[in-house]
């Protein structure tokens, strides 16, 4: 039992539930000749351990290109790849120049242990190094009469190629560059860096300048759209309306508040009066049509009465005949009196 529990023990740092794992983002994507930067963040308890950049997806197999320890170190700026290690906010920060399209493959970011009993921890990335063009912003905007600028990057070998800009579906309005790497006229500016972008620049723009344009470099060419909003209609109103100076009299204001507040009084008033005017007519009809229904049964007590007056004319009236006289009713729904 003993031995089951130290072989346990000693097989827990290899399993890497029980620990926090080097995490980063497992793509990337560059343009040819560009830059990138990639943290790789880790758990506290390796605050103190070397951290490494290798190109690679084995340990075994893994090309080591940059460590913490290394004292030889010149900075991000002008090395091929550094790594700079930030202990406070837990991650270490790799930084690739220049990167070419056979840079391209798996990296690992890695924590060495230094351990017999336990592996170093790392983790993997797939960077994919491209020949092309792309547009920082696929859409930018700007109000009418404002300055607005679009700027495109490109790769390595598209470095000395003419940049242009085109508005889609229109040939003639192409601009391009030229040798000196810049193009200018009284609306747009457009300045190549020869280094990896080209900016397009509106100096003023106008309504029309809404569309879809390309950015172009060589055989490459990405879309952006360019979208014009209106000025502020207070704004415009306010800043092209002069001051007025024959106001018309104060005093004529408040009569027409008043006379709006007493029409929407008078209408309430007016509403109130018909609803009650309704219900006095309703109560009417509904007390004569009452009295009509009691006078309509009454009448109809009275008819029945007649009748059965009528059938008894040969009665003489005289209360000793009654003495021995029975009043027999045929049925319930009879008319008939049978007197005995």
């Amino acid at each position: 039992m003993l031995q089951l529990f130290l072989l346990t023990l000693s097989l827990l740092p290899w399993m890497p539930v029980f620990h926090c794992k080097v995490t980063m983002d497992g793509e990337y994507s560059v343009l040819e000749g560009g830059s990138l930067t990639i943290p790789c963040h880790y758990g506290p308890q390796y605050v103190s351990n070397v951290k490494y950049w290798c190109q690679g997806k084995t340990r075994e197999f893994c090309t080591s290109l940059a460590r913490t320890d290394d004292a030889r170190r010149i900075g991000p700026a002008v090395e091929k790849v550094s790594i700079f290690d930030d202990p406070v906010q837990l991650v270490s920060t790799v930084t690739m120049n220049n990167l070419k399209e056979g840079d391209s493959g798996w990296y690992m970011c890695g924590v060495e242990i230094g351990n017999l009993w336990k592996a170093d921890d790392v983790g993997y990335t797939n960077i994919k190094v491209i020949h092309g063009l792309s547009a920082v912003h696929s859409q930018v905007s700007g109000e009418e009469g404002s300055s607005v600028a679009a700027e495109c990057v490109y790769s390595e070998r598209l470095r000395d190629s003419v940049k242009m800009w085109c508005r889609s579906g229109d040939p003639r309005s192409c601009r391009s560059t030229g040798s000196e790497g810049i193009y200018e006229d009284s609306s747009v500016v457009i300045r190549d860096d020869r280094i990896g972008s080209f900016t397009i620049t509106y100096k003023k723009l106008e309504k029309g300048d809404t569309a879809w344009y390309w950015c172009s470099a060589g055989q490459q060419k990405t879309p952006v759209y360019i979208l014009v909003t209106p000025l502020p209609t207070t704004t415009s109103t306010s800043k092209s309306t002069p001051p007025m100076t024959n106001k018309p009299p104060t005093h004529l204001a408040p009569p027409q508040l008043e006379s709006k507040e007493t029409w929407h009084g008078h209408t309430h008033l007016l509403a109130i009066m018909v609803v009650c005017l309704c219900i006095i007519v309703l109560g009417v009809v509904v007390v004569v049509a009452r009295k009509l229904w009691n006078f309509h049964r009454k009448d109809s007590v009275l008819k029945e009465v007649a009748k059965m007056k009528a059938k008894y004319n040969g009665y003489s009236g005289d209360v000793d005949d009654l003495e021995s006289v029975a009043v027999v009713f045929l049925n319930k729904n009879s008319e008939e009196v049978l007197l005995h």
